[in-house]
């Protein structure tokens, strides 16, 4: 892969965040790791040797199940899969089909891959156990929601020695555009050598059919606004305005195991824009630390522009609305926010809600950092609930 360098910083204490870069070369071919100016070339063994050490977890919840193939098609070989589903047992049981349909994809390709359900009952006996309790509903199971999902995925791929995590959202329909995101997340990884990197994809275009016509949308409503906010906190505290935050609700995003195992968590949707905040609080320097020593670490995000467009499965308008607000309040709710921002951000609110629109944003749910959890514990109770069990098949 070709890619440029950074052209911009953002350092708000031992965080830094990237502007975007632009990748001129999917495949730079094999040879030497380097840059000519403004350009690096990363071989395609450098590429392979980071996959092989990444895990790509796949939330799934009732999606077709032609569409979950195609994304594992993208996929590529050296990587571990894991596919983490919440779709009903019943009256269907689909994630009994999902499963069947994966085993059979993974007898043709050879594929390491790991299916597990959300709310099997050997992992949410393994989080109580390790502490995090959190996590678990009335009903003794793992909280429904992508994000919940996504702890359960993480946690998988620790457990499974994984140094890096990629998550690929599973109603992708071009496994081209899912091929390239796990190649720019390796390229993040190997441009960026600290151990604490986090690479966040932002889509080249999002095809729409308008007037008999495809139109290559460049945002997405929510990215709209979650970026925008994000931008004018950070513009808050630096003094000088910004637009350098491109990826604020970017669901395609990796990051290296160690850091994924620091953050918190927010429910739902509001997960990906939480951990920009969740980074500002905890390394920015801005509020008092609970840990002076976690300043010493330098954290580094990395934002990558795809070539591919994205074209995913439309969810409706009320989809996108939840998907806004849940960013938008975890910004609100964060003490770094000052009164101003809160204002504005009630305004957004008040302008796409209309009449009836609330007079202060709903919280939403946090899950305190896994750093928390016995990880011990947490991993010994995995190996004994899911080992040569029905719902965790690896080829």
């Amino acid at each position: 892969m070709r890619i440029e360098i950074p052209r911009e910083c953002e350092r708000i204490g031992s965080l830094q965040i990237y502007g975007l870069q632009k990748v001129y070369e999917l495949d730079a071919g094999e040879g030497i790791h380097g840059h000519d100016t403004v350009i690096e070339r990363i071989p395609s063994e450098v590429l392979y040797d980071r996959m092989r050490e990444m895990a790509i977890v796949v939330p799934v919840k009732n999606e077709r199940l032609k569409l979950i193939e195609g994304v594992l098609v993208g996929i590529p070989s050296p990587c571990q899969v894991i596919v983490v589903s919440n779709s009903p047992r019943g009256p269907v049981d689909r994630f009994n089909l999902e499963k069947e349909a994966l085993e059979n994809y993974g007898k043709f390709t050879g594929k390491k891959i790991m299916v597990v359900h959300q709310k099997d009952p050997g992992i949410a006996k393994a989080f109580v156990d390790a502490g995090y309790s959190e996590l678990i509903d009335e009903q003794g199971l793992v909280r429904s929601g992508k994000a919940e999902g996504m702890i359960v995925g993480t946690l998988m791929a620790k457990w499974l020695g994984k140094k890096y995590l990629g998550f690929v959202d599973s109603d992708n329909y071009f496994p081209g555009a899912v091929m390239e995101y796990v190649y720019e997340y390796a390229a993040g990884f190997a441009m960026n050598g600290s151990t604490n990197t986090f690479v966040r994809i932002s889509w080249h275009s999002k095809p729409k059919i308008m007037e008999s016509s495809l139109f290559f949308a460049k945002w997405g409503r929510s990215s709209v606004n979650s970026n925008m906010m994000l931008n004018r906190l950070l513009t808050h505290f630096s003094g000088f305005e910004t637009e350098i935050v491109k990826t604020g609700n970017a669901g395609e995003h990796a990051l290296s195991v160690d850091l994924a195992l620091k953050l918190e968590y927010a429910a739902g949707y509001a997960v990906e824009t939480h951990h920009f905040i969740y980074l500002l609080e905890k390394y920015g320097g801005i509020i008092e630390p609970d840990d002076p020593k976690a300043l010493q670490e330098k954290i580094t995000i990395c934002q990558i522009e795809s070539r591919n467009p994205h074209m995913h499965e439309s969810k409706g308008d009320d989809h996108v609305e939840d998907m806004i607000d849940a960013s938008l309040s975890v910004i609100y709710h964060s003490p770094l926010c000052p009164e101003l921002l809160k204002r504005e951000i009630m305004e957004n609110v008040k302008l796409r809600h209309g009449e009836g629109s609330p007079e202060e944003i709903a919280p939403v749910r946090m899950y305190p950092s896994l750093a928390k959890l016995d990880l011990d514990t947490f991993l010994a109770g995995c190996d004994k609930a899911l080992n040569f069990k029905a719902t965790s098949i690896r080829a």
